[in-house]
């Protein structure tokens, strides 16, 4: 069990670092490959895809096994970074990103998946807590470690090294991973995954352009979102048809499905909102270095990683979960309080420790909601469902990040030309409005139901 935990893991941790680690790295890329206006699609392409394929992987794995399709996704992402390696140029590279972003999309959902394959419910939650301080790792080294690459290598660097990694977990899942070769004949909705990937890649794409690239009120913005709205519409059609839908609605009946998901939503832009926000304090109102300002956020993300593990460590003795998100949303709306009051006097350690209050709540979240859901749906839904979680958590980083960086700007734009006394100003109307969604946060968690925890592993007709 362990080594099929290492082996998924070191999947998940490569699409996790890849989806951050270009940051520090992008002034680089762009001046090698030459500067465009575009070069924030070198982020987006990836993420776009990633986001568009995420449930395809968790209906796909469900059908045809888990470990066969990890490994395709695995290989595709692994093709990809080598190609971006390769680029020559920031079209290419782009291109090669959405590649990237295709084999991406599949690992943390399936991996997340194959753990629960193979760990009862009871156990579960100690093995998610790993699971999430992994993801809070990778996350925090990803920036950090493309400045490495950067400094004393190159760029393309930060796609070679997934080589040997991607390698090394194809190795143990091949040799570790032992599932009983089961095939169940299936009619799957390539009409509806069409559709469920269009209408969330163009979601991503109007909060990646809306308001930054062009105006909201544009024809462009208005053309894509009522584009967007006609392709919701379509997939809702669809989905009630089809025979077995790539994601099935009335999964999203059950209330423990429901309302987790709602929260993997909020939690994520929560966390969108320490991640990308501290740093801007920081560096560019209290001035320190970049390598400086990681370093202080690891309070921020240790905090995050060690909830999970506690709350893991809990479940697993109590059987109970619903308490950690409710203390969790407390904690993240005290969390953004504080961070709200930050001024230009604050101190370093005053931020730093203001973002471990909100990353210890944030880490309660998390971990035990997709617990939550995993229990409350059959094995046979397993996949779906922990893509539909994971994807509501990708969806809530996402447009929190663009709905925050709105906000950060409309204040920095009205308030100066970006002085450090400019960017003080226009923090705390950031965290002001992460207020409301830690108000709904709290009131999804009170509304969480409390089901038993399964004592063993379901064993069912699903390939795994």
């Amino acid at each position: 069990m362990v080594a099929v935990f290492v082996g998924v893991q070191l999947g998940m941790i490569l699409s996790t670092l890849d989806g951050t680690i270009v940051a520090t790295a992008l002034p680089t890329i762009a001046r090698d490959l030459g500067h465009s206006g575009d070069r924030s699609w070198i982020i987006t392409g990836y993420l776009l895809a990633q986001v568009a394929t995420m449930p395809l992987y968790g209906k796909i794995g469900d059908l045809y096994g888990r470990k066969k399709i990890f490994l395709f996704s695995l290989g595709l992402f692994t093709f990809g970074s080598a190609l971006c390696g390769l680029a020559s140029s920031l079209p290419q590279l782009v291109a090669f990103r959405f590649v990237q972003g295709l084999g991406s999309g599949g690992l943390g959902v399936l991996a997340m998946a194959i753990v629960a394959d193979i760990v009862p419910p009871r156990q579960l939650g100690r093995w998610l807590g790993y699971q999430g301080a992994l993801f809070a790792v990778a996350s925090l080294i990803g920036p950090l470690t493309g400045g490495v690459f950067v400094d004393h290598l190159s760029w393309r660097w930060a796609f070679y090294v997934n080589l040997p990694l991607a390698g090394l977990s194809a190795f143990i899942v091949l040799t570790s991973l032992h599932a009983p070769a089961r095939r169940v004949e299936h009619a799957i909705d390539y009409l509806g995954a069409a559709l469920l990937t269009m209408t969330l890649g163009m979601i991503v794409l109007l909060v990646s352009i809306g308001g930054r690239t062009v105006p909201w009120g544009s024809p462009e913005t208005i053309t894509l979102g009522v584009a967007t709205v006609v392709g919701l519409v379509l997939l809702v059609a669809r989905e009630r048809r089809a025979p077995e839908p790539v994601l099935p609605l009335p999964m999203i009946t059950i209330p423990v499905v429901r309302v987790a998901a709602g929260l993997n939503f909020t939690s994520g832009a929560l966390f969108a909102s320490g991640i990308y926000f501290i740093p801007v304090f920081l560096q560019q109102v209290a001035g320190v270095s970049p390598t400086r300002s990681g370093l202080l956020l690891i309070p921020f993300m240790f905090t995050t990683a060690t909830a999970t593990l506690v709350a893991g460590r809990r479940v697993e003795v109590t059987g109970r979960y619903r308490t950690w998100p409710i203390l969790g949303s407390v904690l993240s709306l005290l969390g953004v309080g504080l961070l709200a009051m930050l001024t230009g006097d604050s101190s370093v350690w005053i931020a730093a420790g203001f973002g471990a209050v909100l990353g210890s709540g944030v880490g309660f979240i998390m971990q035990t909601s997709l617990l939550a859901l995993q229990n409350g749906v059959e094995s046979r839904d397993l996949g779906v469902a922990t893509s539909f979680a994971l994807l509501a958590r990708m969806l809530g980083v996402t447009l929190g990040a663009a709905a925050f960086s709105a906000v950060y700007q409309s204040r920095l734009v009205g308030s100066g030309a970006g002085t450090a006394a400019d960017v003080a100003r226009a923090i705390p109307p950031v965290y002001l409005s992460a207020i409301p969604i830690a108000i709904v946060t709290v009131l999804l968690a009170t509304r969480l139901p409390e089901v038993a925890l399964r004592e063993y592993v379901t064993v069912d007709p699903v390939p795994s």
